[in-house]
């Protein structure tokens, strides 16, 4: 009886200490979190601060990376969790290390689950190792709940008109510039590991697929802060086109690129030596990764129209933003669970969206879905910043080599500058509206690394070189964004780019006949799919376009007429298409966006041109500016001297209700 008294009574005390260790694991989880949310509480308070003052030479996003690295340093330096008795080693023979291990102690079984290796001479402050690993988050948090929401908005937010208009551009600096800058970095970097070996600092394997794959991770530009101060500035339409393009695509690119580098095995061996057929391998690879995730993402937005379109969901404005949010973010896990890449889905998903979707959605939801991926979007975006500057002192397991940091470096610039300028140079020879040099310096200049170079480096740092990968990787990003996001402003002057430019202004102080080739040599790519677009998918994923009774054969019309909306119907005249801009029809400029129209006359050309606008803004005649813009820094504020307005008379037909 007393054996038995005192086993429950040892139970009941483990019991009770069981329970006070999950509370202390329960509240420093919340302490954890809090820190992160304090330090996108701080961000955005000094960001107004900021905007207030119009300080540009530091961006949010290097704020928010200084703050993390302030924590960082008092966590790792400042603070020291107190030794746990109850710890103890015990040594046994194993050939693996098993990710779960059970453990008999005194006839009761424990389950102990694997974390990660600790070396012998970090036994000793475990406590604090443990503490650190607290604060760094698993990889898989990145990828699958903050890239999401950042690259969906990308493509949600896509400026279709310009981007159209240099689709050709865009896809070869994300494509084929990639590549290069891929190969580029690959071979520089391997040269400096191979002067490594001569002078004995490696201290581990590095391969040169190790060399490809930072190569590829390190390609993904970011330029975040580049492209916010352009977006508050305006900056040349052009430019901010081509810059944003190209760093949507290229992530999406180089995280395809990467995971067939990774792929690469010859003769199904480890042994990293090059294999014609494992190469050809790796590249049917990238380009069936590459379809298969654009055609998943593609498809998910046609599913969304279409529930959007044939159901009356937009009467029920809570349960229609909550459909398209959950089908959206779907995507990526879709696409992740059968073997593509989700970010290449969730991309072409949020511009499958806004193209078709959007339309179907009733006015409430379109502002909400705007509304909700922007707030997404800021707050994941700046969290991986703060994160970035927390993990260079939390991460346990930095390798840092000065040697291979400054030839990082310097295979990053070199690689950038053999992406931007040999491309430019074979795009403007068949390019009207040419690339000017000014344009190339800044493309250059802009190239920074973020978000997606660090979630890349991340992912996996089980070997010697992709720790040192990773610990290079941090660096490049804070002097890239620092340094270059930084400078951005004083880079515009300095290369007399122009500032405060309205797009649609900029594109009526054109010359009438530069801008009807200009239209015609841009839209080439996008001639063909837009007939098919406007007749046949229009109508049948929204609620806009012409009937599909009056574009489909006549032995196709019960099917027609059950597909069609009645709104179709209703709306024929007054066709909501963002993209007929981009087509010149019978000699015409038309710019088609709703329901008003614009005929405009300047005082030199008495030619009308007609142009249909989406809402009433677009429809009320406004002073528009022309001409050159001159960018005067003084102190912190920026000034533009503007030139004499245009005026223009506009007249508005009726619209038919």
């Amino acid at each position: 009886m007393v054996l038995g008294h005192s086993t429950a009574q040892d139970s009941a005390i483990e019991e009770m200490v069981t329970e006070k260790q999950v509370e202390a694991v329960h509240r420093q989880d919340s302490v954890n979190l809090l820190i992160f949310i304090m330090l996108l509480t701080l961000t955005i308070l000094t960001i107004w601060l900021f905007k207030h003052r119009r300080f540009r030479f530091l961006h949010e996003t290097g704020l928010a990376m200084i703050y993390g690295l302030i924590v960082g340093v008092v966590l790792r330096y400042g603070i020291h969790a107190p030794s746990d008795i109850n710890n103890s080693t015990l040594t046994c023979k194993l050939q693996t290390s098993p990710a779960t291990l059970l453990v008999n102690v005194s006839g009761k079984t424990y389950e102990y689950t694997l974390k990660n290796e600790v070396g012998s001479e970090k036994q000793s402050n475990i406590q604090d190792n443990e503490m650190l690993r607290k604060v760094t988050f698993d990889t898989e948090v990145f990828f699958n709940m903050l890239l999401p929401p950042i690259i969906f908005y990308a493509g949600y937010s896509l400026k279709r008109r310009h981007f159209f208009r240099n689709l050709g551009s865009i896809l070869a600096y994300a494509f084929l510039g990639t590549a290069i800058s891929c190969l580029v970095i690959g071979s520089l970097v391997y040269g400096c590991v191979k002067l490594m070996e001569v002078t004995k600092t490696l201290k581990g394997p590095f391969y040169f697929t190790d060399c490809l794959f930072f190569g590829a991770i390190i390609s993904a530009t970011d330029p975040v802060t580049v492209l916010a101060i352009f977006h508050e500035l305006h900056v040349d339409v052009e430019l901010y086109a081509l810059l944003f393009g190209e760093s949507v695509l290229n992530d999406a690119v180089a995280i395809v690129l990467s995971s067939s580098i990774v792929a690469y095995q010859p003769a199904g061996d480890n042994s990293h030596k090059f294999d014609i057929a494992a190469m050809f391998k790796s590249i049917g690879m990238f380009l069936g990764i590459f379809s298969g995730s654009f055609a998943m993402g593609a498809a998910t937005g046609v599913v969304t129209a279409l529930v959007t379109k044939f159901t009356k969901l937009r009467e029920f404005q809570l349960l229609e933003t909550g459909l398209f949010f959950l089908m959206s973010w779907s995507t990526f896990f879709l696409a992740e669970a059968c073997g593509y890449t989700g970010v290449v889905a969730v991309l072409f998903c949020g511009i499958t969206q806004a193209h078709y979707t959007y339309n179907n959605l009733s006015t409430e939801s379109q502002i909400r879905t705007k509304q909700l991926f922007e707030l997404l979007n800021f707050l994941a975006e700046n969290f991986i910043f703060s994160y970035m500057g927390l993990a260079l002192f939390t991460f346990q397991n930095h390798e840092f080599n000065p040697m291979f940091i400054v030839g990082a470096f310097l295979a990053v610039f070199i690689g950038r500058a053999a992406n931007i300028y040999p491309l430019s140079f074979l795009l403007n020879l068949g390019r009207r509206n040419k690339i000017r040099a000014n344009f190339q310096h800044m493309m250059m200049f802009a190239g920074l690394r973020g978000a997606m170079a660090f979630a890349l480096a991340i992912r996996d740092t089980a070997t010697y070189a992709r720790r040192m990968m990773f610990s290079t990787t941090l660096l490049i990003v804070f002097f890239t964004v620092w340094v270059f996001g930084g400078g951005t402003t004083a880079m515009l002057s300095c290369l007399n780019i122009r500032v405060g430019v309205d797009a649609d202004a900029d594109q009526m102080a054109v010359p009438e006949n530069e801008r009807r080739s200009t239209k015609t040599e841009s839209a080439w790519l996008f001639r063909l799919w837009y007939n098919f677009d406007h007749n046949y998918l229009k109508p049948l994923l929204t609620h806009s376009g012409p009937p599909l009774t009056a574009t489909l054969p006549s032995c196709c019309g019960p099917l027609a007429r059950c597909l069609t909306s009645p709104q179709a119907y209703e709306n024929q005249e007054q066709l909501k298409d963002d993209d007929s801009d981009l087509i010149l029809n019978d000699g015409d400029i038309s710019l088609t966006y709703g329901d008003s129209t614009v005929n405009t006359e300047t005082i030199d050309n008495s030619s009308s041109r007609r142009f249909i606008g989406n809402s009433l803004e677009d429809a009320i005649d406004r002073e528009l500016t022309c001409g050159d813009h001159e960018l005067v820094l003084r102190g912190t504020r920026l000034v533009m001297e503007e030139s004499e307005p245009v005026n223009l008379q506009a007249s508005r037909k009726p619209i038919a209700m």
